[in-house]
């Protein structure tokens, strides 16, 4: 005899669960979105401890502006949760980039500190460090909305809808910067693999 499950709860049932004093619909929140939130500011943070206490802020910013902000959405309409979760964390994260402090962008494959493969050689260490260094400067070389689209669509997995969302922007705006963004990347990088070949 097979049991039925209740749905999980939807964002908008969370949030009017927690403003009616329900103080655990909000842990269920940071749990859905723990792991976007990461990837997110992990591209701003130089390791995966800073991320963590840059994530960690997000949370806290949502969780002090929540109250105010839950107030203004209903069950009737779409709450719009993620969107606004997710431009938190990038102003967050910009903001301590933009301030000088020890942020600063990581990227896809960025080299972990202690991250290193015992069957990898000095030299093809070197190598992929110099690669990773080179995606790292193209990335920031990117346009300012190429490089946030491009964060959201590869690091925060969001379909173009929510990019555009996010943004405030047409979801074919963010197609198109995301197609820009990805040509221009690998234009920058075919030029040091023929270098590498020749």
């Amino acid at each position: 005899m097979a049991l039925a499950t209740a749905p999980a709860p939807t964002d908008e049932e969370l949030c009017q669960a927690f403003l009616g004093g329900d103080e655990a619909a909000f842990g269920t929140l940071v749990e859905r979105y723990r792991t976007l939130v990461f990837s997110l500011v992990r591209r701003f943070a130089p390791r995966p401890e800073d991320a963590a206490d840059l994530a960690q802020q997000a949370f806290l910013r949502a969780l002090e502006a929540s109250e105010r902000v839950f107030s203004r959405w209903t069950l009737a309409s779409p709450t719009p949760f993620r969107s606004w979760l997710v431009r938190i964390s990038l102003n967050l994260a910009k903001n301590h980039a933009r301030q000088g402090q020890r942020w600063r962008p990581a990227l896809l494959t960025e080299v972990e500190d202690a991250a290193t493969d015992p069957h990898e050689s000095a030299q093809e260490s070197l190598e992929r460090q110099e690669r990773e260094r080179h995606i790292r400067a193209a990335v920031l070389a990117l346009p300012r909305r190429q490089r946030e689209v491009l964060t959201l669509r590869v690091d925060g997995g969001l379909p173009f809808k929510d990019i555009a969302e996010t943004l405030g922007i047409t979801e074919n705006n963010a197609k198109v910067q995301f197609h820009h963004a990805v040509k221009r990347l690998k234009a920058e990088m075919t030029g040091p693999l023929e270098e590498e070949r020749g």
